[in-house]
């Protein structure tokens, strides 16, 4: 479960609504939060800054739903969990319930509210170039991918250089791994790192070819996904070892959660299997 902070029902007078009486008159919402945060560094120390100042997270929380106005509480809800997120770095995640008291549904009830939870992802992504400049194709993926909202790269490997992959004839290719910090979802994310591989002019024309920049979700969290579009792990991450070598740097133990093997398993399965 973790530990929590919790702030129930703070009273919060806002101009969320379809309707142009709620846009112009606003009402009264309440808002429950639930912190999800470490709490132990700050139950030994009795120190503030060691923990999350609760007053200061309720009075930031009250002034943004306020200035925020939105058409549905899903929406308001949906930014203030972001904010929150943003603003706030020790915690893991947040908790979030948006109570309308008096939504104008013409039947006698207590209240509407939305309940949403959002938390912080880990993500390792596998970035590789044979095209042009190599490094700076690199370097550019790990700029944009820091300054999309809602992600932070908290570590990078070294870039190592590697023959290419998959027999299509084409030069060598200059790899390496990125540890992502995110709030955005698999899906989210994948859009992000397809507008970063087309600002970088990738082109798919040959499977497995030459290309600017290419980018592939290794891990998300130890989720399980299959989707159309997205297979996370890495379907061919254990195969790899121009994926594997760099990924060591940044995560060595991390454990496939299909194959139960450490990133520095799969690494040595590689290596025996090329000998």
């Amino acid at each position: 479960m973790g530990d929590v902070i919790q702030i129930e029902n703070l009273a919060v007078f806002a101009f969320h609504g379809v309707y142009p009486e709620e846009t112009k008159l606003g009402q009264k919402f309440l808002l429950s939060l639930t912190l999800h945060t470490d709490t132990r560094k700050a139950g030994r120390s009795d120190d503030l800054k060691d923990s999350i100042h609760y007053g200061e997270l309720a009075s930031f929380a009250s002034q943004y739903t306020a200035a925020h106005p939105c058409k549905l509480i899903e929406a308001a809800a949906e930014q203030l969990a972001e904010a929150i997120l943003l603003r706030y770095p020790k915690l893991r995640g947040v908790t979030l319930e948006l109570k309308k008291p008096w939504a104008p549904v013409g039947l006698p009830l207590e209240t509407v509210s939305v309940k949403i939870s959002r938390f912080r992802h880990q993500v390792y992504l596998a970035m590789g170039s044979n095209l042009g400049d190599r490094k700076g194709y690199l370097d550019g993926a790990v700029r944009a991918l820091d300054a999309t909202e809602g992600c932070h790269v908290a570590a990078v490997s070294s870039y190592i250089e590697t023959a290419p992959y998959g027999g299509v004839e084409q030069g060598d290719f200059l790899n390496a791994c990125a540890e992502l910090e995110t709030l955005l979802t698999p899906e989210e994310l994948l859009e992000q790192i397809n507008r970063i591989e087309k600002e970088a002019y990738r082109e798919r024309t040959i499977h497995w070819g030459p290309r600017t920049l290419d980018l592939d979700i290794l891990f998300y969290d130890d989720l399980i996904l299959e989707t159309d579009r997205l297979i996370i792990p890495h379907t061919e991450l254990h195969k790899r070892t121009f994926v594997l070598e760099p990924l060591k740097e940044l995560a060595p133990n991390k454990r496939h959660p299909i194959l139960k093997k450490t990133v520095l398993e799969m690494l040595q399965e590689c290596e025996q299997t090329a000998m």
